[in-house]
């Protein structure tokens, strides 16, 4: 993976509102987290723990894992990445995995991007479940989260979460993860350069052929859709 070049002073007032929509689930997401690391900061990025499945169910999609080729390509995708770029991935024991424990608890800890990256690493780089407030108990401690039980049954974290989902859901997200920026929204980590460029110059989003295809007519829509 390539650095993520520096974002241009242009555009300083356009990159204040930013927001991050993942799921641990989502080893796409690890990925990006990655990369988005040296311009978060400049981005004002704000992470939004969201369900994927919600938005699955919303969309009426099917998860990479629910087709069995598709599943195999993406994970073969996702460790081909990593390991082309040096970034040390290991998936955890299962697969999908239940994410509810992990989202609750960077909710719960205040959306902390080090208890979030804490929380990725135990899930995509040592390779360890968290399914359950057993195996986070220890992440939560580093964060001053002594209760781990209750932080994760705490009503308003539930809310939270829930209200994020929904949330994302009516920006038009779809998929996990995705930058949402002025309305715009970057879908994926192999996104993370079109991002880039947009930040430094917008109006590459305002060329003939980017308006042509806004208004693109489709010629046969699926039965059943």
């Amino acid at each position: 993976m390539d650095t993520p070049e520096t974002i241009g002073p242009a555009s300083s007032d356009r990159r204040r509102a930013a927001d991050w929509y993942f799921d641990f689930i989502s080893p796409f997401a690890y990925l990006q987290l990655k990369a988005l690391g040296p311009v978060r900061t400049q981005l004002a990025l704000q992470p939004r723990p969201i369900l994927f499945a919600a938005l699955l169910d919303h969309h009426g999609h099917k998860g990479p894992a629910e087709i069995a080729q598709k599943r195999r390509f993406s994970y073969r995708f996702v460790q081909w990445q990593a390991d082309r770029s040096g970034i040390e991935l290991r998936f955890p024991p299962a697969h999908p995995f239940n994410p509810l424990a992990a989202l609750r608890l960077a909710i719960a800890g205040g959306n902390n991007w080090a208890l979030i990256e804490a929380i990725f690493e135990r899930i995509w780089t040592q390779g360890l479940p968290a399914e359950r407030a057993a195996h986070l108990a220890d992440i939560a401690a580093r964060f001053g989260i002594v209760d781990v039980d209750a932080a994760l049954a705490d009503a308003t974290v539930k809310s939270t979460l829930r209200s994020n989902t929904d949330g994302a859901i009516a920006a038009g997200i779809f998929g996990v993860p995705t930058v949402a920026i002025n309305g715009e929204l970057f879908w994926g980590q192999d996104a993370t350069p079109m991002l880039l460029d947009y930040l430094n110059d917008a109006s590459i989003f305002a060329s003939e052929s980017m308006q042509r295809i806004e208004a693109l007519p489709a010629a046969v829509v699926r039965k059943g859709t």
